[in-house]
């Protein structure tokens, strides 16, 4: 299987350097999605547009099992500064989290698996807007599981590119991959007045800072040691002159978890601490915006993809995965149906490019090796791969 995406090489790097070149925001995947569609039309896949608004579903074969290919096409709002022939000719927009890639090899994973005969289904799930969300809030893994992306479906598999791991080596590990994440707003409300005289005022900057040290105690004092979770305030905003206290204070901030319970102990610990407010004489408003789920690895998927990768790589180069508390909204489809991803490294040699940084960039020996791995799980979970007896069963 790697011989066969070898030869491929060039095509995964013409079709990412050509969606690199293309980057589109989420939700706006007009380009991207017509020509994954095509691409696959002329495999004779059956396709699907428009779904979850700019995604691409596209099947081959027939009943059951289903198996899931989930590939993120959207980019990021960053402007590029790399001085490459292949950079983003979009002002403001880049492919800086190596969604590119991602379609680039599902599209040579479907080339491969339209050579294949195999019993089931392969189903190809290429999502918007991983980054962002609509106007509510929601993202594109969720609207495509809205619109039936997910029907029939009795497992679904993915990787990352991963900028910290060298290239040839993967990461995957069972359980908690990556962290939920939710959103809180908080106005801290005063009565504002003269500087020079805070004594007849409420003042909200003063009791922002006791709400504060409160938020930033949560994780420390009032969650177990062992459970992994973070509360950081990013956005701090309150008056505009050096002589006025404000009326109010605004914050905001993000929320990691990857229980369910840690997440309510979280919101009712941000509701404590904004409490405060009120026993110092203000008052306050909270807004939690819930945002994605913490992305669980099934266990026999992550093994299947490990046995997988040691067959087309050697035990060697596959590395223990941390859990990080990045977030991931491939865990609205792992939490609907048994899922797993792996961290495809993808390292230039001697020069880490960060995600989301507008340097970022990939090693595109990579290619290959991603395409191999998922083609090959791909087949083994369907019962048509090498070693069909490693297959999780399928949902009756």
């Amino acid at each position: 299987m790697l011989d066969r995406t070898r030869e491929m090489e060039k095509q995964l790097i013409e079709w990412r350097r050509d969606f690199h070149m293309h980057p589109e925001l989420g939700f706006q995947e007009e380009r991207t999605a017509a020509k994954v569609a095509a691409i696959l039309e002329d495999l004779g896949y059956r396709v699907r547009t428009g779904v979850g608004r700019t995604g691409v579903v596209a099947e081959l074969g027939e009943g059951q099992p289903v198996i899931g290919i989930r590939a993120d096409m959207d980019a990021l709002p960053i402007q590029e500064a790399n001085d490459v022939p292949y950079a983003s000719q979009v002002p403001g927009v880049m492919h800086a989290c190596g969604h590119d890639a991602h379609t680039a090899i599902a599209l040579g994973v479907a080339t491969l698996l339209a050579q294949e005969t195999f019993p089931g289904t392969v189903r190809f799930l290429f999502q918007p807007a991983e980054e962002t969300g609509d106007e509510e809030g929601i993202s594109g893994a969720p609207r495509m599981v809205e619109d039936g992306a997910l029907e029939k479906v009795d497992a679904v598999i993915a990787l990352h590119v991963d900028t910290t791991t060298p290239t040839g080596d993967i990461k995957v590990e069972a359980g908690p991959a990556s962290a939920g994440v939710d959103t809180f707003y908080a106005k801290i409300i005063g009565s504002g007045g003269h500087g020079a005289y805070p004594h007849r005022v409420v003042d909200p900057i003063h009791i922002s800072g006791h709400v504060i040290l409160a938020l930033h105690g949560i994780v420390s004092r009032k969650l177990h040691p062992r459970d992994p979770a973070v509360v950081s305030i990013g956005s701090i905003h309150g008056g505009e002159a050096d002589n006025v206290i404000p009326d109010h204070v605004d914050l905001c901030g993000t929320i990691r978890f990857t229980q369910p319970e840690v997440q309510e102990q979280i919101h009712a610990e941000i509701k404590r601490a904004l409490e405060l407010a009120r026993s110092l004489g203000g008052d306050y408003e909270l807004r939690i915006e819930i945002g994605y789920p913490p992305m669980n690895n099934d266990a026999k998927i992550v093994n299947l993809i490990r046995n997988v990768a040691v067959d087309l790589l050697g035990a060697n180069h596959i590395q223990e995965a941390k859990l990080e508390m990045g977030a991931e909204d491939f865990g609205f489809f792992s939490s609907s149906v048994p899922g797993a991803m792996f961290a495809l490294g993808c390292q230039i040699e001697g020069d880490e490019r960060k995600a989301h940084s507008v340097h970022f960039d990939i090693d595109e020996r990579c290619l290959p090796i991603g395409v191999a791995i998922l083609a090959e799980s791909a087949l083994r979970l369907l019962g048509g791969g090498i070693h069909s007896s490693d297959i999780p069963p399928a949902k009756a």
